[in-house]
């Protein structure tokens, strides 16, 4: 098992909402100074950067995420959240956690180290 464990993900239906968990297991390795994403990727498609949190709450979201979904952090659990609404049906995709200490470009999948396994979401109609 890896350093980051992702949860929360499942099947939804067009317009609900899930709440997305990532949880550092390992502090030693990653801690409340690192950078945290969350990123996603579906079925042929390329990765792409969802929302991202630094150290000091300090977020980013990409365009597909503006509006719908919230990033917040809980530094004493080592946890960071995805709080997704309106979801829709192209938001179907794996959803990936990663940390890295030093990130220059927040929604950059080569600015992180650390990646969790991931966690499916599937958007119905």
């Amino acid at each position: 098992q890896g350093l980051l464990a992702e949860s929360g993900g499942g099947p939804v239906q067009s317009g609900g909402s899930l709440r997305l968990s990532c949880t550092a297991s390992d502090s030693e390795y990653i801690d409340s100074k690192d950078y945290m994403g969350w990123f996603r990727q579906a079925p042929g498609q390329e990765r792409e950067g969802v929302a991202a949190i630094a150290s000091d709450g300090t977020t980013t979201y990409g365009d597909s995420a503006k509006g719908r979904f919230t990033i917040s952090r809980d530094n004493a659990k080592n946890t960071v959240y995805l709080q997704m609404t309106s979801l829709k049906p192209e938001d179907t995709a794996m959803y990936f956690c990663a940390a890295d200490p030093d990130v220059r470009l927040p929604l950059d999948d080569d600015d992180y180290y650390y990646w969790g396994q991931g966690t499916q979401v599937t958007v119905s109609s």
